[in-house]
Parts: C-alpha cells; structure tokens; sequence
C-alpha cells in the first residue's frame, strides 16, 4: 500500500454473498483488536528510509491461515481471466502459497531476478516518494494482513496486494522495466500536474491494466490479481482503447471496483505505449496533453 493512488483506501466493504456494504461494517475498519494490531506493524515503518530493511514481524498462525486462503482463492479466479504470460510470472514468482512471508523472504529473490527489492510503508505515501523509488529498484509495501473474517476483500491493500500482486509483476525484467520508467519519470518532475498524471497512467496499467488476448480482455494489473471480487466482475467494467489523454481526463473509482478499464492490444503494446510516454516524460507533458486533447 503506497503511493496516494496505489493506497486507494477503498472504503466499500463485501459481504460474504458478494454484496457491498456500508464502510464502517467492515471488520477491518471497525474491529478494535484487529485495528490495535495493523497499527502496531504500521508503526514498524516509522522514520523508516527507503532502502533500510523492513523489521521481522511475527506473524500469527491466523494471519498465516489468512495468507493461504487468499492466495490459493486468486490463483483459482485469476485461472482464465489473466494474461497466460502474468499466469506464467505468477507460477515461477518467489512468492509461497503456505506463510505470510517477510519482505526480505521474497525481496532478496526479487533483487536476484531483477533488482528490486521491497522498502516498507506504513500505508499511503506520496507519489514523488513512491514513484520515485521505483527507479532506484525500490517498491514500497506494507506487511499487515487483511482481516480473516473478509478474506477476499480489503479496504486497503495490504501484504497480499504488495507482495503477491506487485512480487508477481516485479519477478519479470519486463514489467521491472515499466516501474523503472515511471520511477525515472517521477525523478525528472515536481510539480503536482505532471505527479498526478504519473499517478492516473500507472493506476491505468500496472495497478487497473487489462489487455487483449485473441478476442478476449485480460487482467495484468497488481490491484486486479490480488482483487478476488474485481477479477470475478471484470466482464462488468467498460474497457475502453487506451489513449494516455483520455486516462488524463478519467477519474478514477476509488470506492468499489473500477467502472473503466483501458486495455492495450497486448503486453508488448503496453510496454510500447508507456515507454512513448515516459521516457521524454517532462513538467510540461500534461500541458502538451491537453493541448492534443
């Protein structure tokens, strides 16, 4: 759970039959004990630096129990709704189906793949700090985990979305790539127009991104291979082309599962598309933007 976008505090609770709820009845949110105890491993990350090793936290066996029903549930739903080469990455990623596993566990692996490694955050960090780390190798991420009672449903991300969601995308050199250019993107910039729109193109694809596979529309995005309940309800979303001054221009649902989705025609257009926008990535972009818009 990092930057203003990728924290996205969604604050739209589901009940066990898949219905929303109110806010303040989800667990996570409402139970004491439960909030004492995300607190404290929030409280870990106090003056942490970027780069400094994340503290041990030892977790319980629920909250191990809790990490094995989850990962084995979207393993099964992302079955036939995710790119066959993120299923692969998936597959062969560092990341274990048994334990909540530490940071360092799946980071010193990630780092032997492909240079990164996970730096803690204690919940919603900014975007300059978030973004810009990732072009250190760098990926800001939390360690509670999700209340038990819900387990397929967070209001905020927690260690399974970092861990599993992102230490999926983060084992390729390929996606390991695209945080990079938005990592060097967010160093070149400071002002808050050219951050937010950083903000919504990653939110778009390597958060929300969907992309075409023969005729159908598939999830590579981290916030959607950890989202058991958005994956089973991606067939609801518009998808739309992608177009960077049409994603400039939509807001995005922070409440609920996304109503707009922007696909690529595959993985490799996502790569070409982000890397035409990144890379000659400057303040001035989104003023460009939208005089082409």
């Amino acid at each position: 759970m990092t930057t203003n976008t990728q924290a996205r505090p969604m604050r739209v609770p589901v009940a066990p039959d898949g219905r929303l709820g109110p806010p303040e009845a989800h667990p996570g949110l409402s139970d004491a004990a439960y909030v004492r105890r995300r607190d404290a491993i929030v409280a870990l990350a106090e003056g942490h630096e970027v780069g400094d090793p994340s503290p041990p936290v030892a977790y319980t066996e629920q909250e191990h129990a809790t990490w094995r029903r989850v990962h084995a549930a979207l393993c099964a739903v992302q079955d036939g709704r995710v790119c066959r080469a993120v299923l692969e990455l998936r597959d062969a990623a560092p990341v274990p189906d048994d334990h909540v596993p530490q940071h360092a566990e799946v980071g010193d692996r990630l780092h032997e793949l492909t240079g990164f490694r996970f730096t803690l955050a204690p919940g919603l960090v900014p975007d300059k700090r978030f973004l810009g780390a990732l072009a250190r190798g760098y990926f800001h991420a939390v360690q509670y985990v999700r209340h038990p009672a819900v387990p397929l449903y967070t209001p905020e991300p927690d260690v399974l979305h970092d861990v599993f969601g992102h230490g999926t995308h983060l084992s390729s050199p390929r996606f390991a790539d695209l945080y990079r250019a938005f990592g060097a993107a967010a160093c070149r910039v400071d002002g808050e127009p050219a951050l937010t729109l950083l903000s919504h193109v990653y939110w778009f694809s390597l958060e929300y991104g969907v992309a075409r596979e023969g005729r159908e529309v598939k999830a590579y995005g981290a916030a959607l291979l950890s989202s058991y309940g958005e994956l089973r309800q991606l067939h609801r979303a518009e998808i739309r082309p992608w177009d960077v001054a049409a994603i400039a221009r939509t807001s995005y649902q922070a409440a609920g599962y996304q109503p707009v989705l922007y696909a690529t025609r595959s993985l490799d257009h996502l790569a070409e598309v982000l890397h035409d926008f990144l890379d000659d990535f400057d303040e001035d972009t989104a003023h460009r933007l939208g005089d082409a818009a």
